[in-house]
């Protein structure tokens, strides 16, 4: 069922289009100069970023789109619908539900391990392209989440059983290395769709489902080409009167670069009325 939250809501400068039903993230709000409601929006910003952050390291961990497209659905915009009809529009409430709904993405993300990288064997350009980015961007969130599930608890079980009155030295120790290591991974998740845009791609989401596409199409050029090659080599097969032509490895590439150029295009910022984007960054 489709609902409408902008209906419910009585404040048109609340009125988002943050449920955009192709796109995983939750867009921000620019504040303006002079904006009385400053604090609130930063506070609701941080949410929306928070999401998309957890976003961006689920796709690159294997979670699927649609997946993380139906939890958006289900924990955030039914939820806020439902929330706003019975008791309008409540900032923290709706930071609230974001924020449930992002910990429970997270703990998906904790239950499904990191997808093999992709190996380097295909000899087609704008493919190796591809997959070399998917494994810098693989590499970054393997970082990213050895700094989430290891480290970071690590310390906070070492601060947790840090304990008495002559342990405060340490105690400090420690908290201030939590907070290096949580701005470390802020820092980190900020800069991870950046090596995707660096090669044109709007962000992640973006990205992911060029090479899922481009991935087919490869795979399915080389079904081709073995079954081919099967054909070839079946020599004592009776001729057939139309002999089986070999894939053609142009009409691939050409299709690649289609899929890349349409994936680089996806998402791109317009020129809208309110001023609304994927994040800040």
């Amino acid at each position: 069922m489709d609902f409408n939250i902008n209906r419910h809501i009585a404040d048109s400068e609340q009125h988002l289009k943050v449920f955009d039903k192709n796109s995983v993230y939750l867009p921000t709000k620019k504040s303006g100069k002079n904006n009385p409601k400053e604090d609130e929006i930063k506070a609701d910003n941080a949410a929306r970023q928070e999401w998309n952050r957890t976003a961006d390291m689920a796709l690159l961990s294997g979670i699927s789109e649609t997946k993380i497209l139906e939890l958006k659905r289900s924990g955030i915009h039914e939820k806020a619908s439902q929330s706003i009809k019975s008791k309008g529009w409540l900032p923290n409430l709706f930071r609230s539900i974001v924020s449930m709904a992002k910990d429970f993405l997270q703990n998906l993300l904790r239950e499904h391990d990191m997808p093999p990288k992709p190996v380097l064997e295909i000899d087609m350009a704008e493919f190796r392209t591809m997959q070399k980015l998917m494994i810098k961007a693989q590499d970054k969130a393997k970082e990213i989440r050895h700094l989430q599930d290891t480290v970071l608890p690590k310390l906070k079980m070492q601060l947790a059983y840090t304990k008495g009155i002559f342990k405060g030295k340490e105690r400090k120790a420690l908290t201030e290395q939590i907070q290096r290591t949580e701005k470390e991974i802020a820092e980190k998740l900020d800069k991870l769709p950046d090596i995707l845009k660096e090669d044109g791609y709007p962000d992640v989401q973006a990205f992911m489902a060029t090479y899922r596409k481009a991935e087919a199409v490869v795979e399915q050029y080389n079904r081709d080409l073995a079954a081919w090659e099967r054909q070839v080599r079946e020599k004592k097969k009776p001729a057939r009167k139309e002999q089986a032509k070999q894939p053609e490895r142009e009409s691939v590439l050409k299709r690649l670069r289609q899929l890349q150029a349409e994936g680089k295009q996806r998402n791109q910022p317009r020129q809208r009325k309110k001023s609304f984007d994927r994040d800040s960054r």
